[in-house]
């Protein structure tokens, strides 16, 4: 029996599945928390059970709709604050916004920026992420973060279900080269990079792939597939290069758009993801997509800041 007494673990809408995963595996109970729209379409929350001097763990993907769960988010911690909460830490496995960490063009927002500084006004103590977009966005938080990494889970699986085949694993653009390179490292198995050049948002062009596929199965591995563009044209031209079979393997299943249209008609044999963002019944209902859970990764992590242990074991 683990002894938590001071530990409450609170949900929003988002991700409420894994939220009872992770207190299962605690042994605890699901906060009580009322979550709800007024007419006008405000959000409200009422925390229903005495947290004063608790340790709170508030679980909440900004996924879609992304200003709906960033408000209940935030309105949650206010509330938590409110309630003399001792700490709180904001579990955000998805954390949207990422993709706009920077000022790309003349007189754009850094809004990755401004959701860290809302989340620490709000009332966050710490902040605790799975795979975040850009490494830097751990800076833009005047407080603690953690930045955890679903690759264990997925090395895993790709280990086990094709190791009989000789694999490559391919990074869809220039940025994930590093990620790649560790995954590629940790399974034994080469790496290619696909070169591209983005015509706008959620649009792309593979130009060339660097790297010898033939006759290997191609993991192509990134942080998150949204429209699913990238992800597909990536693996038309590792099928043009020989590839044996294509896999691609992400953290955040996004699928937005035409994303599981793509994927049904694509040369992917298999799309692994994990359950940061909970799937569409569109995507459900996809026989090539994978989904693992990240429950065990974000209760070992919750468990380890409530007792003030160290977190960075699990930084893989």
């Amino acid at each position: 029996m683990i002894m938590l007494e001071r530990l409450r673990i609170f949900s929003g809408n988002s991700n409420k599945v894994i939220a009872e995963k992770i207190c299962e595996k605690l042994e605890v109970s699901l906060g009580k928390a009322g979550v709800c729209k007024f007419s006008d379409g405000e959000t409200r929350v009422d925390i229903r059970e005495n947290v004063r001097g608790m340790d709170v763990f508030v679980i909440q993907s900004t996924c879609s709709p992304v200003n709906t769960n960033l408000m209940e988010l935030l309105i949650m911690i206010d509330a938590l604050k409110r309630a003399s909460a001792d700490r709180i830490t904001a579990v955000i496995p998805y954390y949207g916004y990422a993709r706009q960490d920077r000022k790309a063009e003349p007189r754009t927002p850094i809004t990755a920026k401004l959701v860290a500084d809302l989340l620490t006004v709000a009332g966050a103590s710490r902040m605790l992420a799975v795979d975040l977009h850009a490494g830097q966005i751990q800076g833009f938080f005047n407080i603690p973060v953690d930045n955890l990494y679903a690759s264990p889970q997925l090395q895993e699986y790709v280990k086990e279900k094709y190791s009989e085949h000789e694999m490559i694993v391919v990074s869809p653009d220039t940025g994930g080269v590093v990620r790649a390179r560790a995954f590629a490292n940790r399974i034994g198995a080469s790496l290619a990079i696909v070169d591209k050049r983005r015509e706008g948002p959620n649009q792309s062009e593979v130009m060339n792939l660097i790297g010898n596929v033939e006759g290997k199965l191609a993991i192509i591995l990134d942080d998150m597939i949204d429209t699913a563009g990238t992800t597909v044209q990536a693996a038309e031209a590792i099928k043009k290069g020989g590839a044996v079979d294509v896999v691609a393997c992400c953290t955040h299943p996004v699928l937005s758009g035409p994303a599981i249209e793509r994927i049904v008609s694509s040369a992917l044999k298999e799309v692994v993801v994990t359950d940061t963002i909970p799937l569409q019944e569109n995507a459900k209902s996809c026989g090539k997509i994978t989904t693992l859970s990240i429950s065990g990764l974000l209760s070992e992590a919750i468990k380890r800041i409530y007792y003030n242990e160290s977190v960075s074991s699990l930084f893989i």
